[in-house]
């Protein structure tokens, strides 16, 4: 390990002349050995370790320009690419800030190499005020919004240690001009009825309150409250969850949305972001599947439309993408169900202080500064005992019998809890790489049982036609009734008994019947098609096919059988279909949680267009 003199005395060698690396203006900076004091970074800062070990290799990239030629941050690692840039703010941290384990505080060769950075960064700005991402010419929605957020925290590093003068000045009023852009009500790239891509929009307000503390202007102000009070109906679906390419994706809302009203919250107080946080952790409510073993969530993805975010661990150490959450902890105490409770961080924090692994650095694009910007505003992470408490109030923990239909336009978002299930499913138009139908099935001992991914023809709860064609894959719009389907509809409210779904396409129409204990799935299809089961599967798990034959997990089990049993613990789970027919389980790439030992596997049972499958839960 090195201490902290071993450190120091690395600045110290650090070469009174400089030597400017190949290809650049600016000095190169050393990049130091992997074994750094761990011992030495207080528990939050924790976080920054990995960026110290990447901060020379990411530096000594740059070319004479200052652009940040390594291809460390975002895609196009290209000149035009404002994006690329928002390493401005990590390199202006490490400059600004002592510490016993950082030797880059006030070295000179960093100085520069932010100066030019910056430089080549407000170069790219457009006399408008946004920045490009994709084309030198493109008005960009995401650089602008994003890049006022960076430049606006950078320009406070820079104004509180006194560095680069000039380049301040110039970031006043670049900030001034892109919020100007930003904050136009009528600019149809930022503001839409209804936002392509919430997260983007809310990064620009998000940097917007960073600037104008600032720079304080009236005018900006009154247009980013403006802003805030419009951003519910736009950004925000009235089932709860925020836009991101015409539906919900967890990733983008969980990871980065939340966390940038977050941001904007702890500078604004502007009481519509609560509202907002409230509405979505009421959603995210129903789509975060906890695992009775305590593993964590499992995540109910086939609804998402850009991104395969499948799980999250019970304890999350840094860094964290969703760790500024806890900001609306307070406001809504729900939200401290997704957390990782204080008691847990401190001891994984122990842990990694305590160990003896190299801290090596990043990979290339596994480098985004918001980690950083993230742990500047300190920690209000839920006790154990006040998570265990929003556990415990989790709507399908809460209660055992509910129906649950939320709609947007042409979507549904269904969730039915019977004593011994819950199931999900995801109806009407089909947004982006999601896919429809029933989505999850779950059992309050066993956990999750079947779980569909999205962006994946393999791997969703289909009847799949020629050529690995499924119905998920494309919209299916349904209908809901009190008992089997065909009967009274059901609209909402109250659950039924027994609660009937009907939906379809062209080529096949599928009936579900649910109760207590039981899901029937019932196909008619216009052509000989296949049944496919997406299953989350443990190492323990004891598979048997009804002719008696074991199927191995992690492998591909063939059996002529009319069912399987799947027994997890003192649980077992039943499928039985009609007539003995040639089914297969197969083990597919995906597994779940840190540990890697649950495993994504899919039953397919071809048959000749009717299929009839019962899933009793015990």
């Amino acid at each position: 390990m090195l201490s902290r003199r071993t450190l120091l005395r690395a600045a110290a060698l650090l070469p009174a002349v400089p030597v400017l690396a190949p290809g650049t203006a600016f000095a190169a900076i050393p990049s130091l050995p992997p074994a750094l004091d761990r011992t030495s970074f207080a528990p939050h800062e924790q976080r920054f370790a990995p960026y110290l070990a990447t901060l020379g290799p990411m530096v000594n990239d740059m070319d004479d320009s200052g652009f940040f030629a390594g291809g460390w941050w975002r895609t196009p690692a290209a000149p035009y690419n404002a994006r690329v840039q928002e390493h401005v703010f990590t390199l202006a941290w490490f400059h600004a800030n002592a510490r016993p384990w950082n030797p880059y505080a006030g070295n000179a060769g960093l100085l520069a190499a932010l100066d030019a950075a910056l430089g080549h960064y407000l170069s790219l700005q457009h006399p408008d005020g946004s920045f490009p991402e994709y084309s030198r010419d493109q008005h960009g929605l995401a650089p602008t919004g994003f890049g006022i957020g960076y430049l606006a925290k950078t320009l406070r590093i820079l104004r509180a240690s006194g560095a680069l003068p000039a380049r301040q000045a110039q970031l006043t009023a670049a900030l001034r001009r892109a919020m100007t852009w930003f904050l136009d009500a009528g600019n149809r790239v930022v503001w839409q009825d209804r936002l392509t891509w919430a997260n983007q929009t809310t990064s620009g307000l998000a940097g917007a309150t960073h600037a104008l503390q600032l720079d304080p202007d009236p005018a900006l102000a009154t247009r980013l409250t403006e802003a805030f009070a419009r951003l519910p109906a736009a950004g925000q679906s009235p089932a709860g969850f925020f836009y991101e390419e015409g539906g919900h994706d967890m990733n983008y809302n969980f990871e980065v949305m939340l966390p940038e009203l977050a941001d904007a919250y702890l500078h604004s107080r502007d009481p519509h972001l609560v509202d907002m946080a409230r509405a979505f952790t009421g959603f995210l409510s129903y789509n975060l599947l906890r695992e009775p073993d305590g593993a964590g969530y499992l995540v109910n993805v086939a609804p998402s439309t850009r991104t395969s975010a499948r799980w999250y661990d019970e304890v999350r150490p840094d860094p964290d993408r969703t760790a500024l959450n806890w900001t609306f902890t307070r406001q809504v105490p729900l939200l401290s169900a997704f957390m990782t409770a204080r008691e847990d961080l401190a001891e994984a924090r122990a842990a990694w202080a305590a160990s003896t692994e190299p801290v090596t650095p990043l990979a290339k694009q596994d480098t985004s500064p918001r980690i950083l910007t993230h742990g500047l505003y300190g920690e209000r992470f839920p006790s154990r005992r006040q998570r265990a408490e929003a556990i415990a109030d989790l709507p399908y923990l809460r209660s055992n019998d509910f129906a649950e239909l939320r709609r947007d336009g042409g979507q549904d978002f269904l969730y039915v809890r019977k004593p011994g299930l819950y199931l999900g499913g995801y109806f009407g138009t089909r947004a982006s790489r999601s896919r429809t139908g029933l989505t999850f099935l779950w059992h309050p001992d066993a956990g999750t049982i079947i779980c569909g991914l999205n962006d994946n023809n393999y791997a969703c709860w289909s009847t799949v036609f020629p050529g690995q064609v499924p119905d998920s894959n494309g919209s299916l719009p349904a209908t809901y009734f009190h008992g089997a389907p065909g009967g009274r509809e059901w609209t909402g409210g109250r659950a039924p008994a027994a609660l009937g779904i009907r939906y379809g396409n062209a080529n096949v129409t599928t009936d579900v019947l649910v109760t207590r204990r039981t899901v029937r799935r019932t196909v008619t299809a216009n052509t000989a098609a296949t049944e496919q089961i997406p299953f989350v599967l443990h190492p323990t798990d004891v598979l048997t096919f009804t002719d008696g034959t074991q199927a191995a997990f992690g492998g591909t089990t063939t059996a002529t059988a009319d069912g399987l049993d799947l027994r997890r613990g003192r649980t077992t789970i039943r499928l039985r279909w009609s007539t003995p027919l040639q089914a297969t389980l197969a083990a597919g790439s995906v597994r779940y949680f840190r540990d890697g030992a649950r495993r994504f596997h899919a039953l397919r049972i071809p048959h000749q267009g009717t299929f009839d499958l019962t899933v009793n839960l015990g």
